[in-house]
């Protein structure tokens, strides 16, 4: 979710870092390391004076954790409030003084090797007791429930707002709608903090998206209907996902280059990664939905002390002409990194800032309709808004299908959960290697063949270990997938493509609640939908260029000639080998 990622307001400046941004160092003297060389461009160029990653960048990685945990739970929190057991029946009240199994066996329908879930006798119950009749009669005829339900807790062991509320039978799609509602929320948070973030800066949207997350989710528990849970989540919703994204975003500006994929990728296998993990336990130890809904919803709250620890991002600070703001910050992460900008590389980078600034609104006057100005460039920006869609289905999919894959949710959601780690380490040895075009191919098509084989496989161990490599392969590309939108895109309009790519997710993944209800239906047909979706998914890959090792488009013209230069079957690494081999021939 490095990429969970990257950017769903509109940044200042761009944040991502080009191949040619390599800092060329001047040669030590007296054993103390000179500036850089170039002439200072950007932010990026001041961060050698003051630190990559020092003492004060490694703070603001720790400072992470806490919006890492608010992500997670604002994300997957709702799984556990609306949890429904698998095995329930009509309540008769006239039978309440009979055992479970006596009242059981007595009114509901025995069908198929297992009791009705939605059905019961209709008779007069005081007649049946009067004559002392335990064996309940065939003939008997039978009716909907009218009352409340009975749950067998053995695989849920809590009662969940779904359980307590009876979302069952004629109800049981009242879970998924709720998630797509939460869905909803997060457009509409995307658009709402993307306004405040651009308008009076990143620390306000982060704070205000935080608090969203803490009203809304402390309303949760205290609702007693559907439509105002409903509600309820869709505040919720409008932190998804700026709750923890801004951060991310500040914190990778102030990072060196060489360091941000490393921050970038382990804030997520490691922090994310442990919340979400945390998170069915938390709810079996409270045994309690709304004790559970309680302890992930109150510490958003500590959003608020936000500014005592944060800086506002430089970057926005610079947009906005508050030149002198930005430089006292850089001016406080020297002090903390015992480094010393020199006077004239502050003078100069001051110029720049101002530079900088124009820029700025030069930019504002285009738009994202121009990406669909020029054929290769609309081509290109169709398919990444489809991948995208594509990527956030097949993992939000595989997210919530752990219930149907027979074995204990609690400990199928941890193991899943727990792939986003190994593939994002992975993603970080391999990226820069295999290129991001293969590499999303490939990872896409892996786990729409291993969605496939879960189909086909017995449920228990066998389908639910293909369904979690299949999650294991999607969490890769969901990890590419924003980052290649960046590499693409021109520079004049790519924070309005990241954010519309972004939102097109958020609302492709209103449909995966329902995709996944349908497994009761039939329990392959999410598995076969999201194979599907992967394998398309995949193949719209190739039909893009690569970015790896390419200098990041500026212009609209830039971004319609990107790749005219590339031949469909190039591959990343062996261009690298072909290239060194030249490289060592001409030395002889």
């Amino acid at each position: 979710m490095e990429s969970h990622e990257k950017n769903v307001f509109t940044v200042g400046h761009d944040l991502s870092p080009t191949t040619t941004d390599i800092v060329e160092m001047k040669p030590a003297v007296n054993g103390v390391e000179a500036g850089p060389t170039k002439k200072l461009k950007d932010l990026d160029d001041l961060l050698p004076y003051v630190g990559d990653f020092g003492w004060y960048q490694r703070i603001l990685f720790l400072l992470m954790i806490p919006y890492s945990f608010f992500f997670a739970f604002v994300y997957f929190g709702q799984i556990f409030m609306t949890l429904v057991p698998e095995e329930h029946w009509c309540y008769v009240p006239e039978l309440g003084n009979l055992s479970v199994e006596e009242r059981r066996h007595l009114s509901i329908p025995f069908v198929d090797g297992k009791y009705d879930k939605c059905s019961v006798y209709d008779v007069n119950w005081t007649s049946v007791l009067q004559n002392g009749t335990l064996t309940p009669n065939p003939e008997w005829t039978v009716k909907k429930c009218e009352h409340k339900w009975e749950f067998n807790y053995s695989d849920v062991p809590y009662e969940t707002i779904a359980s307590q509320q009876g979302w069952v039978c004629d109800k049981d799609d009242y879970p998924a709608t709720a998630q797509a509602i939460f869905f909803c929320g997060g457009i509409a948070g995307g658009f709402i903090f993307g306004w405040v973030a651009d308008k009076y800066g990143r620390l306000p949207a982060l704070i205000g998206a935080n608090l969203a997350g803490f009203v809304g989710g402390l309303g949760s528990v205290f609702t007693n209907a559907f439509w105002s849970f409903c509600i309820c989540r869709f505040i919720v919703g409008l932190a998804y996902d700026n709750c923890f994204i801004i951060m991310y975003i500040v914190v990778l500006e102030y990072v060196g280059l060489k360091w941000r994929t490393f921050v970038a990728n382990m804030s997520i296998a490691v922090y994310f990664t442990f919340a979400a993990c945390l998170l069915p336990w938390i709810a079996l130890a409270v045994n309690d939905w709304k004790i559970y809904t309680l302890i992930i919803s109150v510490p958003l709250a500590l959003a608020v002390l936000t500014p005592c620890v944060v800086p506002e991002s430089a970057r926005w600070l610079i947009a906005q002409g508050r030149i002198d703001e930005a430089i006292k910050i850089m001016q406080k992460c020297e002090r903390i990194n015992k480094k010393k900008i020199p006077t004239e590389v502050i003078e100069e980078f001051r110029v720049t800032a101002t530079e900088i600034a124009k820029q700025e609104q030069e930019c504002k006057n285009y738009s994202v309709l121009d990406l669909l100005k020029t054929p290769r460039l609309r081509r290109h920006s169709i398919l990444l808004v489809i991948i995208w869609m594509s990527i956030a289905m097949v993992f939000d999919g595989h997210v919530r299908n752990v219930g149907s894959l027979g074995l204990d949710i609690f400990k199928t959601f941890t193991v899943a959960t727990f792939t986003e780690f190994p593939a994002d380490v992975l993603l970080i040895l391999i990226l820069d290697i295999i290129g991001r075009r293969w590499l999303a191919f490939s990872t896409m098509v892996i786990s729409g063949i291993f969605s496939f084989l879960a189909c086909t496989a017995p449920v228990g161990i066998a389908s639910a270990s293909l369904a979690i490599v299949g999650r294991f392969a999607v969490n890769i590309s969901f990890n590419i997938g924003m980052q290649y939108a960046a590499e693409l895109l021109p520079t004049v309009v790519r924070a309005q493509g990241i954010a519309l790519i972004h939102i097109s997710g958020y609302v492709a993944t209103i449909l995966t609640p329902y995709i996944v209800y349908m497994a009761t239906i039939a329990r392959e047909i999410p598995l076969l939908i999201l194979g599907a979706l992967g394998i398309f998914g995949g193949f719209l890959c190739l039909f893009l260029p690569e970015s790896m090792g390419k200098e990041m488009p500026q212009t609209i013209q830039d971004g319609e000639n990107y790749g005219l230069d590339q031949k469909f079957w190039d591959f990343p690494c062996c261009n690298r080998k072909k290239n060194k081999e030249v490289k060592n021939e001409t030395r002889y």
